[in-house]
């Protein structure tokens, strides 16, 4: 069983980065749409997708702003943490078979509201930038190191 391990205000330095990756599947589209509610066809129909632009289904731009929560709640500051906000401009887009690097960089840190201030990018398996922005979060106070919750299997079609 694997553990998520946090780092606590005190452990935090400007300039501390950590990386989370993901690659996209269909399957990933599929339940992003279902559980947000955006079904629209440029994620989800491969006919109407390639009348786009695109050519192809692409990735809810804001899947790419999950894999950020998601590198915050695992690897920077980690669990304890409370994301309180977000800015994200997103560059291109990301297709099935994408790996999403997301790479967290504190440039910030207020110690007496243990608010810290994170660079963000996503890049693709070629280095393409894929999203920027700046995200804000308190860190934890205390040390944690807990097992990490195994994810139900869930079929889709």
């Amino acid at each position: 069983m694997s553990q998520l391990e946090n780092f606590p205000i005190a452990e935090l330095s400007v300039g501390l980065s950590k990386t989370y990756s993901k690659t996209l599947t269909e399957k990933d589209i599929i339940l992003f749409a279902a559980c947000s509610g955006d079904v629209n066809p440029v994620h989800l129909d491969k006919a109407y997708a390639a009348t786009t632009p695109f050519g192809e289904p692409i990735a809810h731009g804001m899947w790419t702003g999950a894999l950020v929560s998601a590198a915050i709640a695992t690897q920077l500051p980690g669990p304890g943490s409370v994301y309180r906000s977000q800015s994200l401009n997103f560059k291109h887009p990301v297709k099935v078979g994408d790996t999403v690097t997301v790479t967290l960089t504190i440039t910030e840190i207020k110690e007496r509201v243990k608010l810290i201030t994170l660079d963000c990018e996503a890049h693709n398996q070629d280095g393409k930038l894929i999203a920027k922005g700046v995200a804000e979060v308190i860190a934890p106070s205390e040390k944690q190191i807990i097992a990490a919750p195994v994810l139900p299997e869930i079929s889709v079609g």
